[in-house]
C-alpha cells in the first residue's frame, strides 16, 4: 500500500505528540529494538521459516556432534569420514541440487549450513564444500544422466566420497597451463588415458569419485573426467596424503597421481570445455566460503568476548572494560555483520539466476580478508593464552589464512574485479 508523505507541519505535530507521550511515561509504539551483538543487522529476520529451521538443525549438529571432535582431529591431523555420512543423513550434502536424493533448498539455506560448519572448523567446512559444491555440483551441472543417476544418490548420503582435481604442483593460480593430459586409449576403444598430477586436493586420499580436469592431447582443450577409484587398475591412480600442515589439520588433504589411468569415455563431461566448467564449480564453493568464514569469525568473536568478560586484570576489572579490547570486538562485529548481509544478498540473487561471477569474487575476497584480519586482532585479546590450542582462536587464525589463499587467492580476485571494473585484463 502506498502511503502519502506526511507534510512538515504534520510531522512537527507528530513529534510534539510523541514527546508529550514520553513525558507521561507512555511507551512509544516504535521504541528502539534491543541491539543483538550476535545478529547486529537483524539478517535473521529475512530468512524464510525453512531456512531458519535448517540453520537450527545445522547449528545443533555442528555444536553437539562436530565440536567435541575437532581439537583431537586438529592435533592429530585425523579426519573422520563418518562426518560426511552424518551430514548426508541430515540432508546437508549437495543441498541445493534438485532430485537424486538431495534436499533442493535455497542457496541461502546452503550458506547457513556452511556457516554453521565453519563456526566449528574451516577444515570440516572444506571437506563438506568439496563433497557438495565441487564434486557433486560438477556432476549435477555437467555429467551425463547416467553419471547423475548412478553417483549422486550415494554421494548425497555420504556413501561415496568426492574430490575435485584442478590445482597442480606447477600451476595454482594459472590453471589454464595445466599439464595433466587425456588421450584416447591406444588399445581399449571407448576409453581415455589420463596422466598427470594434482596437489592440495581436499578429500583425495579417501575419495571414491575424483573429478579431474585434463587437457586433450589432440586439441589442448580442457575437459572434465569422473575418475572412479574402483575402476582404476593398480598403479594407475595414487592419492597420497599431505601431512604436517599448519592449517586445515582437521581435514584430509592429498595429491592425485595419474599414470596412464583408463577412464570410460562416458565419464567425460560431454558438453563443457575450457575453464568455464571448473570455474563454475569453484564459484559455488567460493560462495559457500563467503558464508563459512563469517561463521569462523563469529566463533572467534564469541570466544574473545567471553574471555574478555571473564578475565580480570588491573584492580580486578574485566578486560572487556578497556577501550582497546572493545574496539577489537566492535571491528569484528561490524565486519561479520556486513559480511553476512553481503553473502545473504548474493545468495538471493543466485537463487534468482542474477548473480554475476564477480559478485562471488567480491564477497569471497572481502569476507576471507576481514575474517583473517579480525581473527588475528581478536587473538591478541587472549594474550599468551592464545598460544594454547584449547582456546581455539589460534586454530581459526591458521585456518583462515588458508581460506584466504585457496579457491582464488585474494589478490587474484582483486584482478577479476579490476578486469570487470576497467575492462582491461591484468593477468598477463
Amino acid at each position: 500500500m502506498f502511503v502519502r508523505p506526511v507534510c512538515r507541519q504534520s510531522a512537527r505535530q507528530l513529534r510534539r505528540a510523541q514527546c508529550h507521550a514520553t513525558s507521561l511515561g507512555i511507551r512509544c509504539l516504535h521504541a528502539a529494538a534491543p541491539f543483538d551483538w550476535k545478529d547486529p543487522l537483524g539478517v535473521s529476520n529475512m530468512y524464510t521459516e525453512e531456512e531458519l529451521a535448517i540453520a537450527e538443525t545445522a547449528e545443533s549438529y555442528c555444536q553437539e556432534r562436530m565440536l567435541p571432535r575437532v581439537l583431537d582431529a586438529y592435533r592429530n591431523e585425523d579426519y573422520d569420514p563418518k562426518i560426511l555420512e552424518e551430514m548426508g543423513e541430515l540432508g546437508f550434502l549437495g543441498a541445493t541440487i534438485q532430485g537424486y536424493g538431495c534436499a533442493g533448498v535455497s542457496n541461502v539455506a546452503s550458506g547457513l549450513i556452511t556457516r554453521a560448519v565453519e563456526r566449528v572448523d574451516s577444515g570440516y567446512r572444506s571437506g563438506y564444500s568439496v563433497q557438495s559444491a565441487l564434486a557433486m555440483g560438477g556432476i549435477a551441472d555437467f555429467g551425463t544422466a547416467e553419471l547423475k543417476e548412478r553417483l549422486l544418490p550415494k554421494m548425497a548420503k555420504g556413501k561415496l566420497l568426492g574430490a575435485f582435481g584442478l590445482t597442480e604442483p606447477n600451476h595454482g593460480s594459472d590453471p589454464g597451463s595445466m599439464e595433466t593430459t587425456a588421450r584416447p586409449h591406444p588399445s581399449k576403444k571407448g576409453y581415455y588415458v589420463l596422466s598427470g598430477s594434482k596437489t592440495w586436493i581436499t578429500n583425495s586420499p579417501i575419495a571414491d569419485v575424483l573429478l579431474v580436469w585434463a587437457k586433450l592431447e589432440s586439441s589442448g582443450k580442457i575437459r572434465g573426467f569422473v575418475v572412479e577409484r574402483d575402476q582404476c587398475p593398480p598403479g594407475t591412480l595414487e592419492t597420497p596424503a599431505i601431512k604436517n600442515k599448519n592449517g586445515l589439520r582437521a581435514s584430509i588433504t592429498g595429491m592425485i597421481h595419474l599414470d596412464g589411468c583408463p577412464v570410460p569415455e562416458e565419464n567425460m563431461f560431454p558438453d563443457i570445455e575450457g575453464l568455464r566448467g571448473p570455474f563454475s564449480c569453484l564459484n559455488s564453493a567460493r560462495y559457500g566460503i563467503a558464508w563459512g568464514t563469517m561463521g569462523a569469525l563469529e566463533d572467534c568473536l564469541s570466544r574473545a568476548r567471553t574471555y574478555a568478560v571473564e578475565r580480570k586484570q588491573f584492580k580486578g576489572n574485566p578486560i572487556a572494560k578497556y577501550q582497546l579490547v572493545q574496539k577489537k570486538l566492535a571491528d569484528a562485529t561490524t565486519d561479520a555483520a556486513y559480511g553476512i548481509l553481503a553473502a545473504y544478498q548474493v545468495g538471493r540473487l543466485k537463487d534468482e539466476g542474477k548473480a554475476a561471477p564477480e559478485m562471488i569474487s567480491l564477497i569471497k575476497r572481502q569476507n576471507c580478508d576481514r575474517a583473517l584480519i579480525n581473527a588475528r586482532a581478536l587473538q591478541e585479546v587472549f594474550g599468551g593464552n592464545a598460544v594454547s590450542d584449547e582456546y581455539g582462536i589460534g586454530r581459526h587464525v591458521a585456518n583462515l589464512f588458508v581460506t584466504q589463499t585457496y579457491e582464488g587467492q585474494s589478490d587474484i580476485h582483486a584482478l577479476i574485479l579490476g578486469r570487470a571494473i576497467t575492462g582491461i585484463q591484468a593477468f598477463c
